[in-house]
């Protein structure tokens, strides 16, 4: 019974794939879009009964379903591992799924392709299914490879538009690069412990008996990949032009899913990172850094959705941070919270691109509050949790990071601090240039202000809900994610007890936050500031605004040697080779060109040639001996 479940919660979004792939177009749109929400929720529901049963019994459950790969001394099933991390990834992975299935629904109604859009959906969802409940290595590698593929598909759909079809080129191929690392660092464990199942690799690293070098490559090598699924320094350039995709997918891939793999996958990981503290202490420090870098560009972007990508690189900064200091549940509990504030909000902005007939330049915003009031106070809601103010989802996650980080590092407690100020400022900024003050875009487009339909912001205010009650999953006290997850962590984050000196960072870190979001209402409302046009900025805001060049140092680092050298290898070195090859066959050519003049037609000839043919045989045979 249950085999068969959660074979049905695994296959139901890909029946749904295979039903709009072969069937979408000859159906109507709605029934395209409903199927393709229907198979998600079902995956959801039965998520809930999982979820319920472990939450009841306090047990995983492992299914092995086939044995699929033996080699000499390795063997490795086919198997899914329902455990207490994995049914909370599944809830809101496919409960979010659902609500931005639903939401797709209105918002792709109009493309000609939306059978495609909700067969590419679905791939994604099953394919991050298979990541999560994977019970090795390599079952979610399968599911690693595929949601990169199907972000390609997804951040590319309009691709008769070339620079979204190179924003889809460069996620996929940033990807990859994390992936090699993935790879080694799996080929490694596989070479010392001649299995990939998570379970017999927790049970052979803490027996001790393991070469401690090996293992800190292989969790570096994992780390690696998880900065370029989760978008950290030095791989995380691809995340902010990844939003060329429809909003929906900036939503399911951006906020809820395929970034926070890599934080999914060093968590299942944390007995091996445990052991390791001197890679923890570069993902501390790398999840610092991109934390505060992300948010420092998010200040002066003006595309609504810039400033929700480089917020989404800054907020799984911090999560990393989280990671890289052993507090594996509170980097848990803020992908959560994360997943459903900048759900919302990410949703929240394409519904006001949608009222905007595709604009999305902050610039020619403003005023929407009052034209559409639900995706305002939607999105404020949102924008209020991840500005970490009290007592909204946000405040909760991001305090026991900041209090985590002050514990062990008041320098990253420093840099995590300044970056969570920055974001209450450029949330504030996004919300008062797109819904305050006059309208600033065309007289059409005022004339055609409206909210978006009821599954546009239905959604929205389910997230909303969700981004403000989210943080009573582990409020101080009772703290039910840090018990859930017991089972899960080798070396366990301790709860904080509300000291004097908890109290004083929850107000050190919510005064800076009311003090970045009243900084942003002088700015750009009082003084009705709006952002300068993009040739008249100037100065280090123009370095600010370029980002920092890094795309540009890339690009003469790396890409123009390597098109260089391919230039060279085609234009010299290539018909160098095709020329020595071809003389080969020249050659060949001549000397059969020779010899096909000894074929006359002669009998006489042949008689004369087989005659010495013989002389030469006897006189090899008797003379010459």
């Amino acid at each position: 019974m249950e085999k068969n479940l959660a074979l049905l919660l695994l296959l139901a979004p890909f029946i749904g794939f295979l039903f709009n792939v072969f069937f979408g177009k000859k159906v109507s749109k709605g029934l395209s879009g409903a199927i393709g929400t229907i198979t998600v929720a079902i995956s959801f529901v039965l998520s809930i009964y999982f979820f319920a049963q472990i939450n009841q019994t306090g047990k995983g459950i492992e299914i092995s379903l086939f044995d699929w790969i033996q080699v000499s001394n390795f063997k490795l099933d086919l198997g899914m591992l329902l455990d207490q991390l994995s049914v909370l990834w599944l809830l809101f992975l496919t409960g979010i799924g659902s609500l931005i299935h639903l939401y797709s629904i209105s918002y792709m109604h109009d493309d000609e392709n939306m059978h495609k859009f909700f067969a590419y959906l679905n791939l994604f969802i099953f394919f991050m299914i298979t990541l999560v409940v994977g019970n090795n290595l390599l079952v979610m590698f399968i599911g690693w490879e595929g949601v990169g593929l199907c972000s390609y598909l997804l951040i590319g759909f309009w691709y008769k538009n070339q620079p979204f079809n190179d924003a889809a080129k460069k996620a996929f191929i940033m990807n990859r690069i994390g992936d090699l690392g993935f790879l080694v660092g799996t080929f490694i464990l596989a070479y010392l412990f001649s299995t990939l199942n998570f379970t017999e690799i927790q049970a052979l690293v803490q027996s001790g008996d393991t070469n401690s070098s090996l293992l800190a490559v292989a969790a570096f090598s994992l780390f690696i990949g998880a900065c370029g699924k989760s978008a950290q320094l030095p791989l995380y350039t691809w995340l902010p032009d990844a939003m060329a995709g429809p909003t929906p997918v900036s939503a399911l891939i951006h906020a809820a899913t395929m970034v926070t793999a890599g934080i999914f996958m060093i968590t299942r990981m944390n007995f091996l990172f445990d052991i390791t503290p001197q890679v923890q202490n570069i993902i501390a420090i790398v999840g610092a850094i991109t934390a505060l870098v992300a948010a420092s560009i998010g200040l002066l972007q003006t595309d609504i959705k810039k400033v929700l990508a480089y917020s989404t690189v800054s907020q799984i900064g911090l999560m990393f941070l989280a990671l890289g200091l052993g507090a594996y549940t509170v980097a848990v509990f803020h992908v959560i919270t994360h997943a459903f504030f900048k759900a919302c909000l990410f949703l929240g902005s394409g519904s006001v691109i949608h009222g905007l007939n595709g604009e999305q330049d902050m610039r020619k915003m403003g005023g929407l509050r009052k034209a559409m009031p639900i995706t305002f106070w939607t999105m404020m809601i949102s924008t209020l949790a991840i500005s970490g103010i009290f007592p909204f989802a946000g405040f909760w996650s991001k305090d026991e990071i900041l209090m985590v980080a002050f514990e062990q590092n008041t320098i990253l407690w420093v840099v995590a601090s300044i970056a969570s100020i920055m974001t209450a400022f450029y949330m504030f900024r996004l919300m008062y240039l797109t819904f305050f003050k006059e309208f600033r875009g065309t007289e059409e487009q005022k004339n055609h202000l409206h909210e978006s339909p009821s599954l546009i912001t239905i959604p929205l205010i389910i997230l909303a809900v969700l981004a403000t009650i989210g943080g009573a999953i582990n409020l101080p006290g009772s703290m039910w994610l840090n018990h859930f997850l017991e089972p899960i962590m080798v070396g366990k984050h301790e709860a904080h007890i509300l000291g004097t000196q908890e109290y004083m960072l929850m107000g050190i870190a919510l005064v800076g936050a009311i003090i970045a979001i009243v900084w942003a209402y002088s700015k750009y409302i009082k003084q009705h500031y709006v952002p300068k046009e993009d040739s008249k900025i100037v100065g280090f805001s123009k370095v600010v605004y370029n980002k920092y060049y890094v795309d540009e140092i890339y690009t003469f680092l790396i890409i123009k040697p390597l098109n260089g050298l391919s230039n060279f290898f085609r234009t010299t070195l290539e018909p160098a080779l095709g020329k020595l090859v071809f003389s080969f066959g020249t050659l060949a050519n001549g000397v059969s060109n020779q010899g096909r003049k000894l074929q006359t037609g002669s009998i006489g000839l042949y008689l004369f040639a087989f005659v010495l043919g013989i002389c030469a045989i006897i006189s090899y045979l008797f003379i010459a001996r």
